[in-house]
């Protein structure tokens, strides 16, 4: 035991796991840094399974997606979403002190929270929006959704979801075909606040209010990015502010249409949130996460070849969600190359990817 043990936490080290920050500065607002360039190409290296499914009497699930994570008071705290055996969707928590604990972590099921309740939820994105003091958590209940609470460490906390928009907007209805809008993420500048979304049918959106507004008076949606072939450009995206360079980084995921239909993520930059997307590693022969770019610790098998939905280690918790760019870290869902089935009874698992090639 004490050698696997060992073993285990060398290979924390090896991707630099047991080396994440860890004191409040760092989880509440540390500075980052000023930013070097991103690489044209990128290399990662990959834990292996972190966080798994722990099913109990009343939630049979098989499958733990879409995180979320951030540093609270000295803990690490995951939301994710959940699958059960009867192919319902719903969420849930955990947390821990350091990535070595987190396989033990007890997981709590937000079914329980009698504001969300027994209901379709998924796809959370946490953060604290300082203007008013409030943690949001967005998330899918059909439509774009929120809660708020003041501790998200206490899951049983958050209020009932509210919905950001009265109805669809028009620009979705007409693009979005046979898919429909999902994975909402938000991200604000000094004056502004956008909601990225994807629609499943080769659209990227971003609606935009003022940071006085927010959550509500979200408008002018547009789109901001587009491919004939809609699994080129199909959910799970993610846009972060690139240290304190001034430039913003966009990850949407894709499936590897032209060999082995595997999940992987392009990646675009902008000169601000309201801008023009450019991209950075935006191919299958060089993508910015793919199974050809990810090596595993020694000794550990590749346990994935799909690298799907999930969230970069931040720099702080507030609603800029900044990165160290020098320093990228990505917390995503995986599974057995084998599985096959309903894509609800995948049976994923969540596994962080450090950088190999940074340019600092």
């Amino acid at each position: 035991m004490r050698t696997f043990i060992s073993g285990l936490v060398l290979a924390l080290l090896a991707v630099g796991l047991m080396a994440l920050p860890s004191g409040p500065a760092a989880a509440e607002g540390a500075p980052p840094g000023r930013a070097a360039p991103l690489p044209g190409s990128f290399s990662w290296s990959s834990t292996g399974p972190l966080i798994s499914p722990k099913p109990d009497a009343g939630h049979p699930i098989v499958s733990v997606k879409d995180p979320t994570v951030f540093r609270y008071k000295d803990r690490w705290h995951v939301y994710a979403t959940t699958a059960n055996t009867a192919g319902a969707w719903s969420l849930a928590h955990t947390s821990f002190t350091d990535w070595s604990q987190a396989s033990a972590a007890p997981q709590t099921f937000l079914d329980s929270n009698p504001n969300i309740g027994n209901r379709y939820a998924a796809a959370p994105q946490v953060f604290y929006f300082a203007p008013q003091k409030l943690w949001y958590m967005v998330y899918q209940t059909g439509p774009p959704s929120y809660s708020t609470t003041t501790d998200p460490s206490r899951p049983g906390s958050w209020s009932a979801p509210k919905y950001f928009f009265d109805s669809e907007p028009p620009i979705v209805t007409e693009n979005k075909g046979s898919g429909s809008w999902l994975d909402f993420w938000t991200i604000c500048d000094k004056t502004d606040c956008y909601l990225f979304f994807s629609d499943g049918n080769g659209h990227e959106y971003r609606s935009r209010t003022t940071l006085a507004e927010f959550p509500n008076g979200f408008r002018d949606t547009a789109i901001v990015l587009s491919e004939p072939n809609r699994f080129d450009l199909f959910e799970g995206s993610n846009v972060y502010r690139l240290g304190d360079s001034g430039k913003y980084l966009m990850l949407v995921e894709a499936l590897a249409t032209k060999s082995d239909w595997r999940r992987y993520f392009r990646a675009w930059t902008a000169d601000s949130l309201g801008g023009t997307w450019a991209p950075l590693a935006d191919t299958e022969a060089n993508a910015f996460i793919r199974s050809n770019n990810v090596t595993f610790a020694a000794g550990q098998p590749a346990w994935t070849t799909d690298f799907s939905h999930g969230e970069m280690i931040r720099d702080g918790v507030d609603q800029a969600l900044t990165i160290n760019p020098c320093r990228l870290r990505f917390l995503y869902q995986g599974m057995d190359p084998s599985a096959s089935g309903d894509y609800s009874q995948l049976p994923w698992m969540l596994g962080l990817v450090t950088q190999t090639n940074s340019s600092c």
